[in-house]
């Protein structure tokens, strides 16, 4: 009778005990690859009396799915065909590719790595990564609405701002804000 107890005993302790593991998931990762031509980084750069528009492409990427959760992504963003869209043209855009700014000659693209993800909610998530730009690398966290990451593919958005002195941006400071409007779209299937 001592062993039917003890033996009882055991398996209500395992099953006690495993009802608080963590499940384990079965779903893989899933790579999607970044459609170019609808992926965006618009800016908004402003100064004293005006500001300008405009954006870079998403030239390539991936991110990573797992249960239709954001894992991590990698991402190159086109420097060198930089547009500006307020009307300021190709005078703006030479300018703003020379050394002054982002010196395309040397830094025609800028990379971003996602290092963690973390949902705030079902469709929000703080995204922390590393940002080369210019030839620095810095860590460079945002929030970002994750629109849809299914087996459709994966679609999110972001909106911050950047100091864009920290990656020796510097022409015009104190007429031009250190601070740059981002807005991120990123598609890939």
């Amino acid at each position: 009778m001592k062993k039917i107890v003890f033996g009882l005993l055991g398996v209500a302790f395992l099953t006690s005990l495993s009802a608080f593991m963590p499940i384990k998931s079965t779903k893989d990762v899933v790579t999607y690859v970044v459609v170019a031509e609808k992926s965006k980084v618009d800016w908004v750069g402003s100064k004293k009396s005006d500001f300008h528009t405009g954006y870079f492409n998403v030239k390539s990427g991936s991110v990573q799915v797992e249960g239709g959760k954001l894992k991590g992504g990698e991402f190159v963003i086109d420097l060198a065909n930089l547009k500006v869209t307020d009307g300021a043209g190709a005078k703006l855009e030479g300018h703003l590719k020379t050394a002054d700014f982002f010196d395309v000659a040397k830094f025609g693209e800028a990379t971003y790595k996602i290092s963690s993800v973390t949902y705030t909610s079902d469709n929000k998530a703080t995204i922390a990564g590393t940002l080369n730009l210019k030839g620095t690398s810095l860590p460079v966290s945002f929030q970002a609405n994750i629109r849809n990451a299914d087996d459709k593919g994966f679609f999110a958005e972001a909106f911050f701002s950047l100091d864009r002195t920290l990656f020796g941006v510097n022409y015009g400071i104190g007429n031009v804000a250190n601070d740059v409007q981002l807005a991120i779209h990123l598609f890939a299937k």
